[in-house]
């Protein structure tokens, strides 16, 4: 394999090398010592993301069952307080988990499910502490607020689900290869070894989820690939008995199931490139109806049953959209105005209800959440973020297009201060991912504010790859079309620069598949940016998916190919930045990594970043950070990580 060929930094693949750690360490002190001289300007940048926050904050009060629940955030706390009351006024009256009382001397502390039993006795929540997704699930008896004595340990993040009586309590555990692959029952008050596999997913490619429907009333298990799946039902009032197969898997149709009170209702992509919602009898899940067909261009990506609605939210032109589709087979769609924004659906627990709770943001409008009564088509704002010491309407926004090399209409948000100029000559930052058919809507940031206020244009592509002009757009940015994500991003930075950008004054941004992104645009044409940020980037892509014993390889082949065989082997080679790493003027770089890492592995990154420093390769700074206690998603303290965003900013200040 050419790419594997002659890699003399192989060795950091290998965290137990007794030269890993130590090169990581030194690494990390060349990083602090570039930014020390430019820490006021990080600390003023901070002060400024902490100036806008409501540090003290509680959430709108959601009911479930016979509770309000709330969120709070406290000044000088990084994480939440999970609070719950017997009315609306007095939600919260009760704690039921404080994260700050569980973070207490652990330095990186992330929640992960936070699952409530049917009759709000119980809570099962899960937690890890090193960002390498393997997490502890605990057991609460919310009367005394203290934790069972079992704890059901090295599970996946992947949800969990009740049994309708509380008695048994559904996880997923995942492989050697991080991959979540069985499905346990477990027993309350029993020990975790006691526990019975009820489904095992033997095929490497396929992922398992585990999950209640919104009506509580059955148990699916999903088992998907990137392009295949495959579902499972148990009733929640009988959970011994065996699973029932909605549909065998079959190569290349997706399909989720969910529970509408007499029938179930099923979204697929089955003759529907778009997808399609059909339905079908509780006894015979499997009979398949269509009740709304798909539409060319409108990409349906969830369904949400309610009692008499359900909610149906798409991508139509690069826009998200909700839905409310009648037991009448009438159909009204919220009237969310024309502005770019990210809509999405807020606590809704409740399964008999007409009311649809949902929020609101654009690159200029803060977090806005909205009751809408589906009956009568009105809604009531109940809460929107508050962002003090800003006048937000100093701000604007707008969609433009950029035109790809092959004549691609590539859709670009665009937020500026209204008094930076809009002749070609403010520094710009161009934010990107494309991949996995994820997309990016366009979301508020106060963080985002600093450069704005610095008379920085902000920009948001959407490449080929995602999924915001739906399935097409996906499938002509994956496999061998996956070049096409890179070559829209670059477009668009042309773009920028013919109407917004001084030339050299763009900095790129983006993480994970995203920092691919990164890496393979300033490969192709290292002087179009002014600055690079690329975070956890999956960089070092023909070893990685060479490499089945990898974490996440197998199943990551129907995005990328398999390069294990042509043509995916020339193709990936073409554009993986690791292996096209050249002695070329690349712009001035920071690059981020996690040790703990599942997702992109820190040698990536660290691998990358050395090839580039013995080809004298870059413009001057090239930073590498590996933070050695978190994994893909960095520190979890909410401090921590208006820390980061500062450092970051800082970064592109300087260098721009």
């Amino acid at each position: 394999m050419t790419g594997q060929v002659q890699d003399p930094w192989a060795w950091l693949s290998d965290r137990d090398h007794p030269e890993t750690i130590p090169y990581l360490v030194a690494e990390n002190e060349f990083a602090a010592s570039w930014f020390a001289p430019h820490a006021p300007l990080i600390d003023e940048i901070f002060d400024e993301i902490k100036s806008r926050i409501v540090e003290d904050d509680t959430s709108v009060a959601t009911q479930h069952g016979p509770w309000w629940y709330v969120r709070q955030t406290v000044a000088g706390s990084g994480y939440q307080v999970h609070k719950r009351g017997a009315t609306r006024t007095s939600a919260t009256e009760f704690v039921v988990l404080d994260e700050n009382i569980e973070a207490k001397s652990i330095e990186n502390f992330s929640l992960g499910a936070f699952e409530l039993s049917h009759d709000h006795r119980l809570l099962a929540w899960s937690h890890e502490t090193d960002g390498s997704e393997r997490y502890t699930v605990r057991i609460r008896d919310l009367a005394t607020t203290i934790d069972l004595a079992e704890t059901l340990i090295d599970t996946s993040n992947a949800n969990l689900a009740w049994s309708h009586d509380a008695k048994y309590l559904f996880y997923i555990t995942h492989d050697a290869a991080m991959r979540p692959d069985k499905v346990w029952r477990h027993t309350i008050g029993d020990h975790q070894k006691n526990d019975v596999v009820i489904y095992e997913e033997s095929d490497e490619r396929f992922n398992v989820n585990v999950a209640t429907t919104r009506s509580g009333e059955w148990i699916v298990i999903e088992s998907e690939s990137r392009r295949t799946s495959e579902c499972y039902l148990l009733s929640a009032h009988d959970p011994l008995q065996a699973l029932v197969m909605v549909r065998p898997r079959q190569d290349e149709i997706e399909y989720r199931i969910d529970h509408w009170g007499d029938q179930f209702v099923i979204l697929t992509n089955l003759d529907a490139v778009y997808f399609r919602v059909m339905s079908a009898p509780l006894n015979d899940p499997g009979l398949w109806t269509e009740i709304i067909a798909h539409t060319v261009g409108q990409r349906i990506y969830a369904v949400e049953p309610f009692r008499n609605h359900l909610v149906i939210q798409d991508w139509c032109e690069a826009q998200q959209r909700i839905r409310i589709f009648s037991r009448d087979g009438a159909m009204t769609k919220l009237n969310t105005g024309d502005e770019p924004h990210e809509l999405s659906l807020d606590q809704c627990p409740e399964w008999d209800t007409q009311i649809l709770r949902y929020t609101y943001e654009s690159l200029v409008s803060p977090i806005t959440v909205f009751d809408h009564d589906v009956v009568t088509n009105q809604r009531t704002m109940l809460k929107t973020q508050m962002v003090p010491n800003v006048d937000l309407s100093n701000y604007v926004t707008v969609r433009e297009w950029a035109n790809a090399p092959d004549g691609t209409k590539v859709p670009l948000d665009i937020v500026r201060h209204k008094n930076t100029s809009v002749n070609g000559t403010a520094p710009g930052m161009l934010y990107a991912y494309g991949a996995y058919e994820s997309a990016v809507p366009p979301w508020f940031s106060v963080a985002r504010l600093s450069l704005l206020d610095r008379g920085w244009v902000w920009a948001l592509a959407h490449p080929r790859g995602g999924g915001e002009c739906g399935r097409k757009w996906y499938l002509d940015g994956k496999l061998l079309n996956k070049r096409n994500t890179f070559e829209d991003v670059n477009a668009c930075a042309k773009h920028l620069y013919a109407r917004h950008v001084e030339a050299g004054k763009l900095a790129l941004r983006g993480m994970s598949a995203g920092g691919l992104m990164v890496g393979a645009c300033i490969t192709f044409e290292p002087s179009l940016y002014g600055a690079a940020i690329a975070e956890v980037p999956f960089v070092d892509v023909v070893n990685s998916m060479s490499d089945p014993t990898l974490p996440l390889t197998i199943n990551e082949w129907e995005e990328w190919g398999d390069p294990r065989s042509e043509p995916a082997a020339s193709y990936m080679l073409s554009y993986s930045p690791y292996d096209n790493a050249k002695a070329d003027a690349y712009p001035p770089m920071l690059v981020t990594g996690g040790l703990n890492d599942p997702r992109v592995r820190y040698h990536e990154p660290a691998k990358w970043v050395a090839k580039l420093r013995s080809l004298g390769a870059s413009r001057q700074p090239l930073i590498f950070e590996c933070e050695m206690i978190a994994g893909h998603y960095g520190k979890s303290n909410r401090y921590d990580q208006w820390r980061y965003e500062a450092k970051l900013m800082a970064f592109a200040l300087i260098i721009c």
